[in-house]
Parts: structure tokens; sequence; C-alpha cells
């Protein structure tokens, strides 16, 4: 299959939108874990574990909430 110049550069740009959602979940996710995980270890993990860390991250910000306590 081949692609003309536009949509080559299309493709590029959705994965450079991409690349920028990934930095910016996993940078996120650091600073949630509060230095518990470095952005080298955020980038070693699999899609599935990240999905797992930012579940309970997500959890744990409901309980607080809930609860009242201060999470800053």
């Amino acid at each position: 299959m081949l692609l003309s110049l536009d949509e080559i550069l299309d493709e590029v740009r959705n994965l450079e939108s991409q690349q920028k959602e990934i930095k910016h979940e996993l940078m996120k996710l650091c600073w949630f874990m509060r230095g518990s995980v470095t952005l080298d270890d955020a980038f070693a993990m699999c899609y599935e574990d990240r999905e797992i860390v930012a579940r309970i991250v997500k959890d744990n910000l409901n309980t607080t909430k809930e609860s009242g306590l201060p999470f800053f």
C-alpha cells in the first residue's frame, strides 16, 4: 500500500500527538506516585501495568475526595 505525501504527514502528526499524550500520562503518573515511580520506571512499564497503576491512583483520589482528607 502506497501513501501520498499528505497521508504520510498526517500519520506522522498523529504519531507525534500520541507520543505527547503518552509522555503526559507517564509524567502525570510519576507526579501522583510522588517519586516512588521514576520516569524511567514509567517508560519501562508495559501498557497493562500503566493502566493498573493509573486505576489505583484514580481510586485513591476518589477515596481521598470522599474522606475529605487533604491530598496535596
